[in-house]
């Protein structure tokens, strides 16, 4: 059966947010969605998400779950704030308890565990979750972190940034916990799929030669064209272009802000004595790995 796939797309970190829905009964989900923030004033809104919500209340649906791909460094979550309007459940996989442990000590979360417990539902390959009269079932697809999984919905799967369009190639691997030659493996598996699984990616970037986002295709149409791994890339050729594109690339703009809050399911952290909310910015020497401190007097 096919679900009912809307897509929400963020200009500003480049995200798309899905909702999903059952046709016979308005069951719904929402995959990624995204919680505005303003950088350089540090402001955040629930623009995007609630524009999410309004057509969930229109179309008279039943949301049942946030769906997370991945904890993401592009974007903050608005994972929790949707929770906290409709009792939706929010659900990752199970290993993002690696990417707590990873980033829990750098921001000094003393307000968080790492045992996944920020998170309503934490899932694993096989995995199987009821949506009305069809159900979500779990890839586990790590390669960019170690905690991607891919949604399947029907005929659709949900890739998070482990693929982007034919055209753009695939993600990163250089995060902790990420490996191209994991992620490579991870792709195949989603090449594997049925040729004609619709395919909706986590994000859209313009390449050269296209000037309209994009953020749908088909197995058959990655298998055949997909620049970076197309049938006939052996895992070797691709580890080593990956490595070298991966080394010139610079961290997101929003990577600090976004994993502090996405490792809370989206939620921020706890506020100080005075009722306000901080977010951390763990400061280093240029070249190094060393925490920078004052100069002695």
């Amino acid at each position: 059966m096919s679900p009912v796939v809307q897509v929400f797309f963020d200009t500003a970190t480049s995200t798309a947010t899905y909702l999903v829905s059952d046709p016979a009964t308005g069951a719904a989900a929402i995959i990624d969605p995204v919680l505005d923030f303003e950088p350089k004033g540090a402001v955040l809104s629930t623009a995007s998400a609630d524009a999410v919500l309004a057509a969930v209340r229109d179309q008279g649906l039943t949301l049942a779950y946030v769906l997370e791909t991945h904890a993401h460094a592009d974007h903050l979550s608005a994972a929790d704030y949707i929770r906290r309007e409709t009792s939706a459940r929010v659900v990752i996989g199970a290993e993002i308890t690696r990417v707590q442990k990873a980033f829990i000590p750098l921001f000094e979360a003393d307000d968080v565990s790492a045992d996944g417990a920020a998170f309503d539902i934490l899932l694993k390959e096989g995995d199987e979750l009821p949506l009305g009269e069809i159900s979500v079932g779990v890839l586990h697809t790590p390669g960019h972190t170690p905690a991607c999984v891919t949604y399947l919905v029907g005929d659709a799967a949900f890739v998070g940034d482990t693929l982007f369009m034919p055209d753009y190639g695939t993600a990163r691997a250089d995060f902790p916990g990420g490996d191209a030659a994991t992620l490579y493996r991870s792709i195949r598996k989603l090449m594997a799929l049925p040729l004609e699984t619709r395919i909706f990616v986590g994000h859209d970037y313009l390449p050269p030669g296209r000037d309209s986002f994009q953020w749908q295709t088909t197995v058959a149409e990655q298998r055949a064209g997909n620049i970076h791994v197309h049938d006939g890339v052996e895992e070797a050729a691709f580890v080593s272009m990956r490595q070298a594109r991966d080394a010139t690339l610079a961290p997101p703009t929003l990577i600090l802000p976004s994993l502090q809050v996405n490792i809370r399911a989206g939620a921020l952290p706890a506020p100080s004595a005075s009722g306000r909310v901080f977010l951390k910015l763990p400061v280093t020497f240029a070249g190094t790995t060393d925490v920078a401190r004052p100069a002695a007097p």
